[in-house]
């Protein structure tokens, strides 16, 4: 291996040291020949031993890899979006065109360093963070990388911009304005029955059980079984839509990026921001803790692992804590007083 750094002087006597690799040239601060070769013989071993040790670790790692000098983390990327389906695989594909993610792309995974990591981090946005996550993770578990680029603690924080439920008077205010029958009944039934908008335009006559007054369908987005009842509000608005078929025949061929342009397109002739036609899922979740419905069960109506309910139920809604003097007149009240027997009673 070749030496990095070469000795020569000064006319004025002062030792220099030549960079090989950069072409810089620094001083030794001495005119010393002895003391100047031994410095230069120092950063010479300095840089070899590093070096020595990172090729030898290549070397075991082709050995149980034999991609890892050709793998970057583009190959990463395909290979992960290949194992999605669907809408989850649409939602990737968009995840990882992200001009941020550029500068890492033919970057080779083995060779990464946490300051490749942060540039994108720190040019990216909330998504960047969680889809980079998400894409190390991958490549970890897979053995493609030999530790962890950047250790999980030290990942900056996942700041989610702050979300709300539509209130029902700004959703009474988008159905007096809406002359559309069709969009009508779809921004009422996202009102009562809080399901995605895909899910919800989505939706068959074979979805509605009338004996049992529910309206069932699996979640696009995870596939997890979504039951809810619904009510008399409700079934005036079911009753009003096709009994065979589709019951949005136009909204359910609208891409949802379409549905929701044109949502926001109302919100903003009536002068409402901060919310889009996924609010309406938070708001059945807030509308639902108000209520006092037990979490398990808006789990089950809205999909398990719903967000929504677990932002709802964790600090948005707005619930009434009963005193404990309430729950002890409460209890009170119930206690049935036993008749007194007589100690002369036979």
């Amino acid at each position: 291996m070749d030496n990095r750094y070469r000795l020569f002087r000064r006319s004025w006597g002062t030792y220099y040291a030549f960079d090989n690799l950069t072409g810089q040239q620094f001083t030794l601060k001495t005119k010393d020949p002895d003391v100047a070769q031994e410095l230069l013989q120092t950063r010479n071993e300095a840089n070899r031993e590093p070096l020595l040790n990172r090729q030898k670790g290549i070397a075991y790692l082709e050995c149980a890899d034999p991609q890892v000098k050709q793998r970057t983390w583009q190959h990463v990327m395909d290979d992960l979006v290949h194992m999605k389906r669907d809408t989850n695989r649409e939602r990737w594909e968009r995840a990882i065109r992200q001009e941020v993610l550029d500068s890492i792309r033919d970057q080779l995974v083995y060779a990464t360093l946490p300051e490749h990591f942060l540039k994108v981090l720190k040019s990216g946005t909330v998504s960047t963070n969680v889809y980079l996550r998400r894409i190390h993770n991958y490549a970890l578990d897979m053995g493609w990388l030999p530790r962890q680029v950047i250790p999980k603690r030290h990942w900056p924080k996942i700041r989610h911009k702050e979300k709300r439920g539509i209130t029902k008077e700004e959703h009474e205010a988008i159905i007096a304005r809406e002359k559309n029958p069709e969009r009508r009944s779809f921004f009422e039934l996202l009102w009562h029955l809080g399901g995605s908008q895909s899910d919800i335009a989505k939706l068959d006559a074979v979805d509605i059980d009338w004996t049992s007054q529910t309206v069932s369908f699996f979640r696009k987005k995870s596939g997890e079984l979504a039951l809810i009842h619904f009510g008399p509000q409700a079934a005036e608005i079911l009753k009003t839509l096709p009994a065979i078929g589709p019951l949005f025949p136009y909204l359910r061929k609208v891409r949802a990026a379409d549905r929701a342009t044109e949502f926001k397109q109302r919100c903003d002739g009536l002068g409402i921001s901060g919310v889009s036609l996924h609010s309406y899922r938070y708001a059945w979740a807030e509308r639902a803790k108000e209520a006092g419905m037990p979490e398990r069960f808006a789990m089950q109506a809205l999909g398990h692992n719903s967000k929504a309910v677990h932002r709802a139920y964790a600090k948005k809604a707005l619930v009434k804590v009963p005193s404990l003097e309430e729950y002890e007149n409460s209890a009170a009240s119930k206690i049935v007083p036993m008749a007194r027997v007589s100690s002369n009673a036979q």
